[in-house]
């Protein structure tokens, strides 16, 4: 009898630890609260009334606050985001030049929930030329180049993996006559920014493919266009993926509609080699192969 009352307890208990183990657990996060009254500033770094975009260091500092919220994820618009826990960041821009960036904040809250704010920055990031450049291009302040129409290759295209007019490269004094008549004036100032300025005596030469870029339909030929005004140069590190042993890694940017001797529907142009006498210029056009030019000082 003794024995069966303890097989009895025995039972008894290996069904309650049975119905413990089964029940549920429950779990409890709070209160899910989204965050509110999300602020943002942005203030860039050694803005004044000389340097309205900044001091070139192309550093900005993004300020968030919020009620509610956990943290910050804090996109900067240049393809870059960075979770901020205390909603207070010094981030550095690097492109050169001066761009406008569009910052988007997200307050995180309790369970994910989101709330988001955006601010509009313009950042200048100043790039220091090599001396060499400044001085083969400007000379003493200004200088002015042409075509360098006797030099074989001195209007040419290839592929886009390649750096030398593989397709075609022309021979003296081949082209339209549109191409050997501009000047190409580059100036610099006392900080040595270097601005352009194209005198094309009304007509350039443009690719058949970069036509539309210019607003134009016409096919490759010389066509009336506009190029003339002072336009300040970009200048950067090469992204092309070239080597020094072929390229000086420096390239520069035309705003407007970016030609310098004629139009292949870019504004980027590598600069692959320099002296006071020569420069030889690379950049991709509008049809995807790489466009070459060799200019001389007039």
């Amino acid at each position: 009898m003794i024995k069966t009352f303890h097989s009895f307890i025995a039972l008894l208990t290996a069904s309650s630890l049975l119905l413990i183990s089964c029940e549920k657990a429950e779990y409890r996060f709070g209160d899910i609260k989204t965050p509110t009254e999300l602020t943002v500033n942005a203030v860039v770094v050694g803005t004044d009334s000389q340097n309205p975009n900044g001091n070139g260091t192309g550093r900005v500092t993004i300020t968030a606050s919020a009620s509610n919220a956990l943290t910050y994820k804090i996109d900067f618009g240049d393809g870059n985001s960075q979770m901020v826990p205390s909603g207070t960041i010094t981030y550095k821009y690097n492109t050169p030049g001066t761009s406008n960036y569009t910052i988007t904040v997200s307050a995180v809250g309790t369970g994910g929930t989101l709330s988001i704010l955006t601010r509009q920055v313009k950042v200048f990031v100043a790039f220091e030329i090599p001396a060499n450049i400044v001085s083969s291009l400007t000379g003493t302040g200004s200088k002015t180049w042409v075509c360098d129409r006797a030099a074989p290759g001195h209007f040419g295209v290839g592929p886009a993996d390649a750096f030398a007019p593989i397709w075609y490269s022309a021979n003296p004094n081949e082209r339209a006559d549109c191409v050997y008549d501009d000047e190409i004036i580059f100036t610099r100032d006392a900080n040595n920014n270097i601005s352009m300025n194209v005198v094309n005596n009304g007509q350039s030469f443009v690719i058949g493919a970069a036509a539309s870029y210019y607003g134009l339909s016409a096919a490759e030929a010389c066509v009336d266009l506009s190029t003339g005004g002072n336009k300040r140069l970009a200048f950067m590190d090469a992204t092309s993926g070239s080597s020094s042993a072929i390229s000086t890694r420096i390239q520069f940017m035309v705003p407007g509609n970016g030609i310098v001797n004629f139009g292949t529907g870019n504004n980027t142009y590598e600069i692959l080699s320099i002296s006071d006498t020569q420069i030889h210029l690379r950049n991709i056009g509008s049809d995807g192969n790489s466009w070459y030019q060799k200019l001389k000082v007039k």
